[in-house]
């Protein structure tokens, strides 16, 4: 596909998605950082074709309100309530992405590796493989952590780090997060 066909699709997808006020800006040094998904609400559940279930692309997600001296952006996708959300035993990771240029305004749905922002770079999930692995619950509803980290550097490449990798990559470069926290049961 062609990059300015990417680029004006990717823009096309990011603007219908929902705006507010405070997020009419891109960048916003000290208003709170905000990251959202026209596929589904805080808490809300996850539409099937993100899943295992459906097509199991990945969600479009929009942010906004960076801190101003942002380097790069880190998304970390995850389900603290793996196997049971009555007895979770284990995080189980679905996305990493490290390395998101600040000038990103977002992903859209189902993007694919050729189609993410130059520079961003992969992670390994616990799939054992790099990109997104939509939520796949056995059992129970369970909760998909969707969190996003403004850096004050860009990081090293780091070879498909797993998350606990990546997070000591980035310990000490963290200027604020958020987290918009999305449901699936089967």
């Amino acid at each position: 596909m062609h990059k300015k066909f990417q680029y004006s699709l990717l823009m096309l997808t990011l603007l219908a998605l929902p705006t507010t006020k405070a997020a009419d800006t891109h960048q916003q040094g000290g208003q709170t950082m905000l990251l959202q998904s026209s596929a589904f609400s805080p808490q809300g559940d996850i539409p099937k074709r993100y899943t295992c279930d459906g097509e199991n692309v990945s969600p479009p997600l929009k942010w906004s309100n960076l801190p101003a001296n942002t380097e790069s952006l880190v998304l970390i996708v995850d389900d603290p309530d793996a196997p049971d959300p009555a007895a979770p035993k284990k995080t189980w990771v679905h996305w990493l992405l490290y390395n998101i240029p600040p000038s990103a305004f977002g992903l859209a749905e189902a993007v694919q590796t050729l189609e993410l922002p130059e520079g961003t770079l992969q992670g390994m999930n616990d799939m054992k493989k790099t990109g997104y692995g939509g939520p796949c619950p056995p059992i129970g509803r369970h909760r998909y952590v969707h969190k996003l980290y403004a850096l004050d550097v860009t990081l090293p490449d780091l070879n498909e780090p797993d998350k606990a990798q990546l997070e000591k990559a980035m310990a000490g470069h963290i200027l604020d997060h958020q987290e918009l926290i999305g449901t699936y049961q089967r």
